[in-house]
Order: C-alpha cells, then structure tokens, then sequence
C-alpha cells in the first residue's frame, strides 16, 4: 500500500520535522488505522508486528479528525 492512498489524520506536513517523517495517524480505505512514530523498544511484540511510539497530541488529533 502507497502512503498516498491512505488518509492523513494528523499535521500538515509543514512542521519543521519535513513533510513525511513526523509521527502521523493514517485512515486505510477499508477503516483501519496506521500509526507512524518512533520505533519502540517496551517490549518484543510477535513476529511479523511492530511497536511504535507517537506523541499524546498526534492521536489526540487523529482522534478530533474522526469526530470520536
């Protein structure tokens, strides 16, 4: 899947972190979510998953753009 067939969530990709290696909340066309942030080492997750870390404000935001 191509980042340009997801829906961004959150920022505007003018911060001064550049325009797509912010931490991010992105909607799929099916409904589900994809989160981009910081990888994180809190523990080894099962294979073939991943963790990663995003900001409280990131998802606070995704949150807003989904009305919930």
């Amino acid at each position: 899947m191509a980042r340009e067939e997801l829906t961004r969530l959150t920022g505007n990709g003018n911060g001064e972190c550049g325009k797509d290696d912010c931490p991010n909340v992105y909607r799929t066309a099916s409904g589900s979510i994809v989160v981009q942030g910081d990888v994180s080492k809190a523990f080894q997750p099962p294979e073939g998953e991943g963790l990663v870390e995003i900001p409280e404000d990131v998802l606070r935001e995704a949150v807003r753009a989904l009305g919930w």
